[in-house]
This record gives C-alpha cells, sequence and structure tokens, in this order.
C-alpha cells in the first residue's frame, strides 16, 4: 500500500539545516513492527505516524519512533508535526493538541510560508530528577574527554526526564565540547544500557550570540549516534536549571543551539515558567520546513 509522507527539517527556518523528521501521514493497518521497520528505513532520528485522535478534541494521535525504538515523547517530532499539521489544516495561526503516549500536549503554530512555519508546545509533564552521576572519570572516558574538560560553573552531572531521561553532562565550554568522541563501551558503562541511556552535554559558551547554551546529544543505544537537536532533552533541562535556583517568578527564555558540530544548526527556545522560585511549566518552540513529499510502499 502507497503511504503518504512528508519528510521536514525543525528547529531551524532552512531546508538542509536543523533535524531531519519524516511524518506518515497514512498509517492505518500498520502494526509497531511495521512502524518501527519504516522508521529503520528512513534512518532519521525520529519518524512520527500520524493516527486519527481518540478523542476528537483534539487534533491528532501520533506514535514516534526511532531507528531503534518507539518514544512516549519527543519534541523535534512534536514541533514539526504540528507545523505539518498547520499546513494541511490551511495556514495561518492555529491552536490545537496532539496526543501522545506521554500524555496530551498543547500546540501552537503559525505559518510563515506555504511550506514553513514555527510551533511551540507546552511540555506534557513536569521534569523529575531521577540521579546524580558522580562518577566523572567514567563520563569523561565514555565522551573521550579528559577529566579537566568536565564541570561548569558549580553544575554538576544528574540524570532528569520529562518523559525521556537524559544525563545532563556540563563541560568547560566549546573546544572541549567539540572534541567529544564517543567510546560505546565506555559510554554504556557511564550512562546506561537500558530503554534510554542519553547524554546531553552542555556548556555556556555559544556558537552564535544570544544563545545561553550550546549542545550536544548522543545516544547509540537508540540508533542516535548524535542528535541535531532534542526537544524532549530540553524539556527535561527545564527541570535541571530550575532546580539550580536563580530565576525570578515569571517567564525566562533560554536559547539553546545544538547539532553545530553535524552541520545541522538548530535552535530551540525555551520557556520556564516559575511561580514562587519553583518550575510551574515550561514550553518549547521552534521552526520547521518542508523538504520532500512522496510516498512509502508499505
Amino acid at each position: 500500500m502507497r503511504r503518504r509522507f512528508v519528510t521536514l527539517d525543525v528547529f531551524t527556518t532552512r531546508r538542509f539545516a536543523g533535524n531531519p523528521l519524516a511524518v506518515v501521514l497514512d498509517p492505518g493497518g500498520l502494526d509497531t513492527a511495521a512502524m518501527q521497520t519504516i522508521a529503520r528505513e528512513f534512518n532519521l532520528s525520529e519518524t512520527v505516524f500520524v493516527f486519527p485522535p481518540a478523542d476528537k478534541a483534539n487534533r491528532a494521535k501520533l506514535r514516534i519512533f526511532t531507528p531503534a525504538r518507539e518514544l512516549p515523547f519527543a519534541g523535534h517530532p512534536t514541533v514539526g508535526t504540528a507545523v505539518l499539521l498547520g499546513r494541511i489544516d490551511g495556514g495561518g495561526a492555529r491552536t490545537f493538541t496532539l496526543e501522545e503516549q506521554v500524555g496530551l500536549v498543547p500546540c501552537r503554530v503559525t505559518s510563515s510560508g506555504p511550506d514553513s512555519g514555527s510551533a511551540s508546545f507546552d511540555i506534557p509533564r513536569l521534569p523529575a530528577k531521577e540521579a546524580d552521576s558522580p562518577d566523572v572519570a567514567l563520563m569523561a572516558a565514555g565522551l573521550g574527554l579528559a577529566i579537566t574538560d568536565m564541570g561548569l560553573d558549580g553544575f554538576t552531572a544528574q540524570r532528569w526526564s520529562a518523559g525521556n531521561p537524559f544525563t545532563f553532562v556540563p563541560v568547560r565550554g566549546l573546544d572541549a565540547i567539540g572534541r567529544c568522541r564517543l567510546d560505546i563501551a565506555r559510554f554504556s558503562e557511564a550512562f546506561g544500557s537500558g530503554a534510554h541511556p542519553a547524554a546531553f552535554v552542555f556548556c555556556r559558551e555559544t556558537a552564535d550570540p544570544g544563545h545561553s547554551f550550546h549542545a550536544r546529544m548522543f545516544a547509540p543505544v537508540m540508533g542516535i549516534h548524535e542528535d541535531p537537536a532534542t526537544g524532549s532533552a530540553v524539556a527535561a533541562f527545564a527541570g535541571y536549571l530550575a532546580a539550580r535556583g536563580g530565576y525570578t517568578d515569571g517567564e525566562h527564555l533560554i536559547g539553546i543551539e545544538q547539532g553545530y558540530e553535524m552541520g545541522r544548526a538548530s535552535q530551540i527556545e525555551l520557556t520556564l515558567k516559575i511561580s514562587g522560585g519553583k518550575l510551574t511549566g515550561a514550553a518549547i518552540a521552534g521552526g520547521a520546513v518542508v523538504v520532500m513529499e512522496g510516498a512509502i510502499e508499505a
């Protein structure tokens, strides 16, 4: 059966940058194994399958797959699919809710042209800290770095999740983050070999002015050696940042750049919502542009 698909570049305003995404629009009749096979065929960080919603008040139900497994939630698939659905619905400014395994995801979409737009979404659940990661030497070895590359302004390595868990690893600056070269055996030892071992390495030094953090994300066990832009990591990063304190009540816009070392420059906007000194919500935003349209036999 021929099934329509569209690819988009996400967390960017131009083609051939950002994080590529495949969206399959006619997945009816596909089982989980077939969807996983199609995701391996596209071989992108994620492939989305768009189903009718369980609740007609919502726009669509999404299932999201990496080349290796299904995810309950992911950021660049949410942004990219929201922009595409806004385009299908006629463009302009729209709001709707997407159903993902993690829960309901409210989205706001604005078209910027016939094949491009931007979207923001409220994270479906507040981030929670899962563990500290005190073995700095082991993490450095897994990332191919020296111990002296590790650490930043009082930040320590911790694992947080807002649907998918990530270990946040602070490093000294762009020179250190640019030298990351994974040692797969040591990486698994440092970051785990379970359902979602992933490292989000970050520093305050940035390539472009106006951004707050520069980042790289590695998840080789999931079939993602390196990801150009990781919205679900940034969703968890909201909790990590808020836990350090220093944010006054109100909203705080934080710009995060990722994918530069891959030649896939991506810009992710994170809005922290603080009340009573605590994180009460967060939103992720970015652009997306259509790259290809076609059909896959499956």
